[in-house]
């Protein structure tokens, strides 16, 4: 059966009436959902759908993650997860940060690192101490630990003005994340890893609703969705096309190769704060042939890319029985890192407990020192020659 519906008849002028008012109608629509466009936009992303949770750990690899996490992490991301312990590192709890959901945003850096930053790899194929299993077990935990579900995010590109982004990126973020993204008091937004294992999603994502209970606030309601959208295209630009490198590790230097210059003589150091020596005095202390033990205080990952000369690997988290062996108490030790130096000052204080008393610390950091125009022993890469 066909149902055939029929307008009723009507003279010209109430035709033209009734179209006049549908255009009203249609212009007002089209008023309304310019205005309800970014409510609608928020609602979508309120609303994302979410993933299954990652595999359930057992109880000994949950212990194992939890005894990790403080020996390796704590430091730096403080003993609850809640960052900003030392270098501005940053919040492991954060809700937006957990729910942003992919495992490897939290493993791919764990396991090898931000290069140009403070965070090393410690993945042991990279020279750290874990295994892969133990990473991906320290993940999981870092998970199980927030307690939140993880949202489903597109990987299509954020569409915006790159451009008006770094207007609004100068205005609101270069404070804290610096002026070219390199990280201040925040961390680094255009580090090249890092925007090739982050989505735009990832990243608009963590604008909208900021990291919990870290400084950087929220933004949803300080600007607007085009605005923020310009923002991501913005650090989006900034990506120059990431490689992935590995260095080749060497052998790591055995006892009798500890004390530098050991028949010259003595440095004699002005320590600031009974602590500190600075760069430029180091450095002249070097050139001078002081005998001295230089000690690299970072994961041995970051030892194998790049170190002071003559400088040994004594990461933060060794046990002191085993690493103090060879080194001699009657020699000058300078400790660095490059957090600029808590892990420095955390390995110095345990030293001298021990009755270490001639020690110090580099007051710049070893990415100080490469600042000023000192030098450092790099590590060689894979497939690339001299």
């Amino acid at each position: 059966m066909v149902l055939a519906i029929t307008a009723p008849k009507s003279d010209g002028s109430t035709m033209i009436k009734h179209a006049l008012t549908g255009i009203k109608i249609a212009k007002l629509v089209s008023l309304l959902f310019i205005i309800l466009l970014p409510s609608v936009s928020f609602a979508q992303n309120d609303n994302r759908s979410t993933i299954a949770p990652p595999r359930k750990l057992t109880a000994e690899q949950s212990k194992v993650a939890a005894a990790n996490y403080q020996k390796y992490c704590s430091l730096c991301h403080g003993e609850n997860r809640e960052g900003h312990a030392n270098d501005h590192a940053p919040s492991l709890r954060s809700k937006s940060l957990m729910e942003s959901g992919v495992a490897h945003q939290i493993l791919r850096p764990m396991s090898y690192g931000r290069k140009g930053t403070a965070m090393g790899g410690y993945l042991n194929e990279v020279g750290g101490p874990m295994t892969l299993a133990e990473t991906w077990d320290l993940t999981y935990w870092l998970f199980e630990q927030s307690g939140v579900e993880r949202l489903k995010f597109s990987t299509k590109p954020v569409m915006g003005d790159s451009k008006q982004g770094a207007v609004t990126y100068q205005q609101h973020c270069s404070s804290c994340h610096g002026e070219k993204g390199e990280g201040v008091t925040a961390p680094a937004l255009t580090n090249q890893s890092a925007l090739a294992h982050n989505t735009d999603e990832f990243i608009r994502h963590a604008i909208e609703n900021g990291r919990q209970d870290t400084p950087m606030k929220a933004f949803k309601d300080t600007l607007s969705q085009h605005e923020i959208n310009n923002v991501t295209a913005f650090l989006r630009s900034k990506s120059l096309g990431w490689k992935e490198e590995r260095t080749i590790l060497k052998e790591l230097p055995t006892p009798e190769q500890y004390v530098i210059n050991k028949n010259g003589q003595d440095p004699n150091f002005e320590l600031q704060d009974g602590m500190y020596v600075s760069s430029s005095h180091l450095f002249a202390a070097l050139q001078e042939n002081k005998k001295m033990v230089l000690l690299d205080t970072r994961v041995p990952s970051v030892w194998q890319t790049a170190h002071i000369e003559g400088s040994i690997p004594f990461p933060y988290y060794a046990d002191l029985d085993e690493t103090v062996a060879g080194i001699p108490k009657d020699v000058q030790i300078i400790a660095y890192c490059s957090c600029p130096r808590a892990a420095a000052d955390y390995t110095i204080k345990k030293l001298r407990k021990r009755g270490y008393t001639r020690t110090a610390v580099l007051w710049e950091g070893i990415f100080g020192w490469m600042n000023l125009g000192y030098p450092v022993m790099r590590g060689d890469i894979e497939g690339v020659s001299d």
